[in-house]
């Protein structure tokens, strides 16, 4: 009797064992198939958009020998080019007067006492910060007429650049989302036809990653914001 549990005991384990096994083989069998009934798009959106915010370093230079002397023409220009600014639209809160920047031209290593007319070259930079783009573009073009009032803008170079920026990014993502997905969407259903099949289902998507860079060199202003998504789809026949 003992021997006859044990060996329906054993049957049933062993019909147990069969039965999971089959449904594990099933299960990836079904993985299989599901995967060749899938695809995986790409969907594209791109905006070009007007920047929001700029900020305007204005540099000016000035040479000679006599530090208080400087300091007090530098005053002078500043005072000058913040009447300038004002005058155009450009409010206090927008205007950032940094502390002057001054250069011992004699403490330099390359420096000689033949070469140097001058001993200090002394660098102020206003700052202009603003959500005016336009206005600010404006003046900008027109900053020569300073050199009325004796007063030389110099070019900010790589350090000082003007530099424009969109900011309102995170009401149009959502947007950009959307028109990626649908945008891979049709991609999807453009395949799935081709197939003679239809999408069911996001399997699983990537948002990916967006940037915003300038249009191009000469129109720093304008931004173009893009984005590429990731998306799978399930198909059925």
């Amino acid at each position: 009797m003992k021997d006859n549990q044990k060996t329906i005991i054993a049957a049933a384990l062993i019909a147990i064992g069969i039965i999971i096994l089959g449904c594990c083989i099933q299960k990836g069998l079904d993985s299989i198939a599901n995967k060749d009934h899938q695809v995986n798009v790409k969907g594209l959106a791109e905006k070009e958009v007007k920047a929001d915010k700029v900020t305007w370093p204005i540099v000016s230079k000035q040479l000679g020998n006599d530090l208080p002397e400087l300091y007090a023409d530098i005053a002078t220009k500043q005072a000058k080019i913040k009447a300038f600014l004002k005058r155009n639209g450009i409010s206090d809160k927008e205007i950032l007067i940094n502390a002057p920047l001054v250069t011992d031209l004699n403490a330099q290593d390359y420096a000689s006492s033949q070469s140097n007319l001058y001993r200090y070259n002394v660098t102020s930079i206003i700052t202009v910060t603003s959500r005016q783009v336009d206005r600010v573009r404006s003046i900008i073009a027109r900053q020569g007429e300073l050199l009325k009032e004796g007063v030389a803008i110099v070019d900010g170079g790589y350090n000082n650049p003007v530099v424009y920026e969109y900011t309102a990014f995170k009401k149009l993502k959502p947007v950009m989302m959307k028109e990626a997905i649908e945008n891979a969407e049709q991609t999807a259903a453009q395949f799935a036809e081709n197939s003679k099949s239809k999408i069911n289902k996001i399997i699983n998507a990537d948002q990916g990653q967006f940037t915003i860079e300038d249009r191009d060199a000469t129109t720093p202003y304008i931004k173009k914001v893009r984005v590429v998504t990731s998306v799978t789809y399930s198909l059925k026949d």
